[in-house]
């Protein structure tokens, strides 16, 4: 492939596509079609409004020629239990859906969206980020100072 300019921007009106990339992250991820709900472009688009509203959503793209190829999604991190802490101790953000077009894979541009992503959310007063890495992209956040938690997880199909 020849070399190309990207364009980092902020994600302004493209819900639809960044939606449609979460998809393909999961299809990418070998989650079978018939395992993701039918409405999942719907449910996608209401998160994201609800997240816009309330936890400080924003997103990002790349673009060649005009055209998106990559996006990354980011808030403020909702919690799985009572905020009891202070914001200063722990204020969390949350990076997801973090998606590049195949053609245009290993050329640093999760990177790049990933730091915009922490940038947008440090900015917010977030003292830490969060996020779920793919198998693939785990050196990519490793790289980037991201550390493996200490989530651990029960396969209740399995029992």
């Amino acid at each position: 492939m020849t070399e190309r300019n990207i364009n980092f921007r902020e994600a302004i009106q493209e819900d639809s596509l960044i939606a449609e990339h979460f998809y393909q992250m999961w299809r990418d991820n070998d989650v079978p079609a018939d395992s993701i709900c039918s409405d999942w472009h719907e449910i996608t688009l209401q998160f994201i409004e609800n997240a816009r509203r309330e936890l400080g959503y924003k997103a990002f793209v790349a673009e060649v020629d005009g055209v998106a190829i990559a996006s990354v999604s980011c808030q403020l991190f909702a919690g799985l239990y009572p905020h009891i802490l202070q914001e200063e101790y722990r204020k969390y953000g949350y990076i997801w859906g973090v998606y590049v077009e195949s053609p245009y894979r290993n050329q640093g541009i999760a990177k790049k969206l990933t730091c915009l992503a922490s940038d947008y959310l440090k900015s917010l007063g977030c003292t830490r980020v969060v996020l779920h890495a793919s198998p693939p992209g785990k050196p990519v956040y490793s790289r980037l100072g991201f550390i493996a938690g200490n989530e651990m997880h029960l396969d209740l199909k399995t029992l």
